[in-house]
């Protein structure tokens, strides 16, 4: 079963707190409490979400995070690129040479469709939308069908 981990799920969480008070720095604690998670877990993946971008920090008496852009600018994909890596459904599918068996394997080029496929549908759900999520569910209709 393809799954994104725990991390990743729970990233889209706080940056989803984060995106209810955009303007406002939370201290990881705050983060934490607002999200019902385990500081220690928030202060963990803060540190990839700076790194990729995503959020930016404050030091200080008054420090903490908020996002560095607005949350409509934010894809899932970047969150899940930034929490994971690189979007790859095998090794052969991300880089050539990975594989010995490359050579004579003919799925190398249909599991990059299904990554290509992944990745776009990925990219086009932004983290205003997790925030907000579509009552209707014509976006879950549209990511099948693309």
């Amino acid at each position: 079963m393809l799954r994104v981990t725990k991390l990743t799920d729970y990233a889209v969480l706080v940056l989803s707190v984060m995106a209810s008070e955009p303007a406002r720095v939370l201290s990881a604690s705050d983060l934490a409490e607002r999200a019902r998670l385990e500081t220690p877990t928030v202060a963990k993946l803060l540190k990839p979400l700076a790194q990729a971008g995503l959020v930016e920090g404050f030091r200080g008496a008054s420090g903490g995070y908020r996002l560095a852009r607005d949350a409509a600018w934010i894809s899932l994909k970047a969150i899940v690129e930034a929490m994971e890596g690189p979007l790859s459904m095998t090794e052969c599918s991300a880089h050539a040479g990975q594989c010995n068996l490359e050579a004579h394997c003919g799925s190398r080029a249909n599991w990059r469709r299904v990554n290509d496929v992944i990745a776009d549908a990925l990219g086009r759900v932004t983290l205003a939308q997790m925030h907000t999520p579509t009552p209707d569910h014509r976006l879950a209709l549209h990511l099948t069908t693309a």
